[in-house]
């Protein structure tokens, strides 16, 4: 086997800013850079902070008109 000192070891992942604070991520708590973070946008998630807007067409009950 080769000298493992030589190795070069390539991230998995491209560095990413923490969507919370904007500070580097870790490995651990990728994307996030630690578990604070990711806990904040779990609860956003849980709470239904993150829930797509849905509208319904009223004119429309049950199916398409004709």
């Amino acid at each position: 086997m080769g000298n493992d000192s030589d190795a070069r070891v390539e991230p998995l992942r491209k560095p990413r800013r923490c969507p919370e604070c904007g500070r580097p991520s870790t490995r651990e708590n990728y994307p996030f850079c630690c578990d604070r973070c990711r806990q904040l946008d779990l609860s956003r998630w849980l709470t239904g902070s993150y829930a797509i807007p849905v509208t319904e067409d009223e004119s429309k009950p049950g199916g398409e008109e004709q």
